[in-house]
């Protein structure tokens, strides 16, 4: 079994438990009384330099124990006033310490955009998501059969959540634009190996087409990261490390807004 494999286990358990509680017609219920989220895909356009997506991230499986966060709403406030872009709040409790009380508190401080970013298996998890706040939702390519990832693109634009398609090889772009994917995330991070390749972007930004906005994720630095993915065609980059364990994350984010947009004045 590979970690990812593993990871999905566990979330798999933990949504029977959910579920329980928690019917999915109460979600559904929830979901209408909050309405649609927002437009996300044209808030991420990188029409005006690199749009920032910084990230409330405990931990990770290939790098332990990142940041004791006691305060999620408050680093995400932080990120707000660095000019981050939108939010993205892990909420995978396993191998992430994160969960869905920490989306309701970042939603509760900031008004840009929230990435619920977790392993999506279940058409559940994305009635859970909205209700929460989320206005963006993570669907890992290599986690779903590609029915399973036509159906949850479909619901989630159904039920007012703009899906962020992970992809991290070839076969995964196409898969994901053959399902219909609007904005996706290139992750350096190959998930079933935790080995990382700073140069999947590069390799991968020419196959997304045109109107498709493009992200990448893992492996970001710093200003320069930022600014290399900005001059290989990124609309916006997804950072959570280096946000959360460079002390001042406030700053750190600003560095990284700032580099991408000077990059991409000296690209115009």
């Amino acid at each position: 079994m590979n970690t990812l494999d593993d990871i999905i286990g566990a979330v798999r358990k933990d949504l029977t438990a959910r579920r329980r509680l928690i019917p999915e017609a109460e979600l559904s219920d929830q979901v209408a009384e909050v309405g649609p989220g927002l437009d996300c895909a044209a808030l991420l356009s990188g029409t005006d330099g690199l749009k920032v997506i910084a990230e409330v991230k405990r931990s990770s499986p290939a790098k332990g124990n990142l940041a004791d966060i006691l305060d999620p709403g408050g680093l995400a406030a932080e990120y707000e006033a660095g000019g981050a872009a939108a939010i993205s709040v892990l909420t995978e409790r396993h191998r992430f310490g994160g969960c869905l009380a920490d989306l309701d508190a970042v939603g509760a401080r900031v008004r840009v955009p929230l990435l619920r970013k977790d392993f999506i298996v279940d058409p559940y998890q994305l009635w859970e998501s909205r209700a929460h706040g989320a206005d963006l939702v993570l669907l890992i390519v290599a986690a779903l059969e590609q029915p399973l990832l036509a159906e949850l693109l479909a619901l989630a634009a159904e039920i007012g959540l703009t899906p962020l398609v992970e992809v991290h090889d070839e076969t995964e772009v196409k898969r994901a634009l053959d399902a219909g994917a609007w904005v996706i995330g290139v992750n350096a991070r190959d998930l079933r190996t935790l080995e990382m390749d700073r140069g999947t972007f590069a390799r991968l930004a020419p196959e997304i087409p045109d109107g498709v906005v493009r992200i990448a994720e893992s492996g970001i630095r710093g200003p320069q990261d930022a600014a290399d993915y900005a001059a290989q065609g990124a609309d916006a980059i997804l950072v959570g490390e280096s946000v959360v364990t460079g002390g001042d994350s406030k700053r750190a984010v600003a560095a990284l807004v700032e580099a991408g947009r000077q990059r991409g004045r000296a690209l115009r």
